[in-house]
């Protein structure tokens, strides 16, 4: 009967069933206790403000041509509030998994996040050292912003992932605890 009743549970809950969980009950502990996660938090979400408003102002430039200093600025703070979550979650990657970068649970989002980090990085080269013209170079940080808006979905699924499976697990052992009413009607 479980297996016919695990068969409506539909694709997607067998799928999870059969990935390994993100993270392993030690793991767990370490990210729970750990200064680091609450700081990825705050972090996190900054960026994604910062990010929008520095989108609003490259698209201002290109739409009108007026605020490239502001702008330039807004990518810069963009880039160094990257930088400092970059650093910070290579912290709570050592805490949590025992290395800096490329833990097998998230190795293919720091993949991903060396290409955010080459981007935003060439549009500082490239604006310091005059290499492209304003619209080249906010265009290159179109191109850096939507590698950061596909690595953060990517961080946001896994970590929703994460969380589905902690659900299951508390739900299958609370199912494991509570007694069976078959049971006490048959005594």
């Amino acid at each position: 009967m479980s297996e016919t009743l695990s068969s409506f549970a539909g694709p997607a809950t067998n799928a999870r069933k059969s990935r390994p969980p993100l993270y392993n009950p030690e793991e767990r502990c370490r990210r729970d206790g750990t200064y680091w996660t609450f700081v990825q938090g705050i972090l996190a979400p900054i960026q994604f403000i910062v990010f929008l408003g520095s989108l609003s102002f490259v698209l201002r430039y290109l739409a009108t041509g007026e605020g490239l200093e502001l702008a330039n600025h807004s990518v810069i703070a963009k880039t160094l509030v990257l930088y400092t979550i970059m650093v910070t979650g290579c912290i709570w990657e050592k805490v949590v998994f025992g290395c800096y970068l490329f833990a097998p649970a998230f190795f293919w989002e720091d993949v991903f996040s060396m290409l955010v980090l080459a981007l935003h990085t060439a549009y500082l080269v490239a604006m310091l050292q005059g290499l492209l013209g304003s619209r080249e170079l906010m265009y290159l940080a179109l191109a850096a912003y939507a590698t950061y808006a596909i690595n953060a979905a990517q961080f946001i699924l896994k970590l929703r992932a994460a969380r589905l499976d902690q659900e299951e697990k508390l739900r299958a052992a609370a199912t494991e605890s509570a007694p069976s009413s078959l049971g006490v009607a048959s005594a």
